[in-house]
């Protein structure tokens, strides 16, 4: 799984003209579902997203000291499976990403992880499938990419998939 993860001051998506979701300050979080991906890939970019150091405490002045969570921001998901694309010549070729039939209740799911391991009401999110109209007001501009494949190899961007003491937890799926 892949995130594209920006720090906002504002974010809306749009569809067939109407607003369908919006946020105040926070992290739009563009997600690109990769064909393998598993629960575990949809935990480790929830608890990732959720406990990124992107802001800047207020209290110390410290930059890059606290998460979403932390300042009580909102997070906006947006399905975007043109970030698994390739390039073939000049044509984009999708076939690593998720098929829709199985892409769409996956990231529903995710959606899901991000409420519960969260807030449902700071969470908000597109509509899967349709063509939106994504708006944004950039804070920085900040903009980090999370891959999920670093579950697999671990030095392909340093992290081992840790979760720290005062991290957010992504809830245990109950049966």
């Amino acid at each position: 799984m892949r995130a594209v993860v920006q720090r906002v001051l504002s974010a809306s998506v749009e569809v067939e003209g109407r607003v369908v979701s919006a946020i105040g300050p926070g992290l739009l979080v563009l997600v690109g579902v990769h064909e393998a991906d598993t629960d575990a890939d949809a935990d480790y970019i929830c608890r990732k997203v959720l406990n990124m150091r992107l802001f800047p405490n207020e209290k110390t002045e410290k930059a890059w000291d606290q998460s979403v969570l932390q300042r009580k921001f909102e997070v906006l998901l947006v399905s975007q499976f043109t970030l698994y694309g390739i390039l073939k010549g000049n044509k984009p070729d999708f076939h690593v990403a998720m098929p829709p039939a199985k892409a769409k209740p996956f990231y529903a799911s995710l959606v899901e992880k991000f409420q519960k391991s969260y807030s449902a009401d700071a969470v908000k999110d597109g509509i899967f499938g349709a063509m939106m109209k994504v708006s944004l007001v950039n804070d920085g501009p900040v903009t980090m990419q999370v891959d999920s494949s670093s579950l697999q190899n671990p030095a392909y961007n340093g992290d081992v998939g840790s979760v720290g003491g005062n991290e957010a937890q992504v809830p245990k799926e109950t049966s």
